[in-house]
């Protein structure tokens, strides 16, 4: 395969370089290297890689990058759920133009690409899917109301008799109802992708990724994903900002996982037209989060639960992955523990600047904190 990763000097995609390269691949990487992630061309990304350095609504820089390429993994995004949800437009423009850049010149390539991947994210859900026991029924509930947050009652109420539900793990099938414009952006990337590949005829498959960890996260940028915001906090000598009361729960999947279920959908005639969750199927907490990385690192402060809501959060979901092994062959490898030891062991060796305080109080100035 000759593949172009867009976003792949990022955490995430040059874990997908990583994988392509292993395996025998000629990859050539499209990435803005935006200030808020990166400090110039990143070391860990290969000297093999073509880097082309550009935005991704760049229609000159899209063209020279699709040239002679088969495949093609769209990555490339501007990452956050509260930072969303402040910076509208930029969000939108990056996200949503940026894919509709990339479909056209992909449209206009089309005789030569034999599949288009697309980064779409577990947030699109909003809430995910829960049980009430009650009543005997799934619900995907809306947004919690603002009176029973405001009276810190946390979980999710069935909408008919009240009760408090359970989380069950998410399935494609469960209804779409995204809670922040970052959640807006990734399922306008997943819809237009598959729309556009169905149209055209180019195999197009959307991948559903959950909360995602590993080496690499940017750790000065305080919008990227929960645990390497704790690991920021924690290297400077101070307490993780837990919002709630830190009982919310992910799906924390290791980032090679995530590689390897990319290097399989960029298969021809493999999960053509599927939208897939890659997760691992289970369910942590954010204070298990917190405490993890605390102990692997040796730092003794308790997180700051903060029993304040975020706008654009919501209270549990993790994975159903039962699609992704049948359509992908994918099972995820790596454990939480084994995981957060890895993640540790890179950290010894990183420096991070803790702005986490700075986008906490851009939330909190502009009633996004309730």
């Amino acid at each position: 395969m000759n593949v172009l990763v867009t976003g792949g000097a990022g955490f995430i995609g040059s874990h997908v370089v990583d994988a392509l390269l292993a395996g025998g691949h000629e990859v050539r990487v499209l990435d803005s290297l935006d200030p808020q992630v990166h400090d110039g061309r990143p070391e860990y990304l290969s000297t093999d890689v073509d880097l082309i350095v550009a935005d991704v609504r760049d229609r000159g820089a899209l063209r020279s990058a699709l040239a002679g390429v088969d495949r093609v993994a769209h990555l490339a995004a501007a990452v956050g759920v509260g930072q969303s949800m402040y910076e509208i437009e930029r969000y939108t423009s990056i996200n949503a133009l940026g894919a509709a850049a990339l479909l056209e010149e992909v449209v206009a390539a089309r005789d030569s690409i034999g599949k288009l991947v697309v980064a779409s994210s577990m947030s699109i859900y909003g809430e995910g899917l829960y049980r009430c026991d009650a009543e005997g029924v799934e619900i995907s509930p809306r947004t919690r109301p603002e009176e029973q947050l405001r009276g810190r009652d946390w979980d999710p109420r069935c909408p008919t008799c009240g009760a408090a539900l359970r989380a069950i793990p998410t399935h494609e099938s469960t209804q779409i109802t995204p809670e922040s414009i970052y959640a807006i952006g990734k399922r306008d990337h997943e819809e237009m992708a598959l729309v556009t590949g169905r149209a055209y005829g180019i195999p197009s498959t959307a991948l559903r990724f959950f909360n995602v960890y590993g080496p690499r996260q940017a750790l000065s940028n305080p919008y990227t994903g929960v645990a390497a915001i704790f690991s920021s906090r924690l290297l400077n000598g101070r307490s993780p900002i837990v919002f709630e009361d830190g009982r919310q729960s992910r799906d924390f999947v290791h980032v090679s996982d995530i590689a390897a279920a990319v290097v399989a959908a960029l298969e021809p005639r493999v999960a053509d037209g599927e939208a897939l969750n890659v997760g691992t199927g289970s369910s942590t907490s954010v204070l298990q989060v917190a405490e993890a990385l605390g102990r692997e690192l040796g730092v003794d402060v308790a997180p700051d639960v903060r029993n304040v809501f975020r706008a654009g959060d919501i209270r549990h979901c993790y994975a159903d992955i039962s699609r992704a092994r049948e359509f992908l062959g994918y099972s995820p490898r790596v454990d939480f523990a084994d995981g957060m030891r890895e993640l540790v062991g890179w950290l010894s060796e990183a420096s991070a600047v803790d702005n986490v305080d700075v986008a906490t109080a851009a939330l909190e100035e502009r009633g996004l904190t309730i």
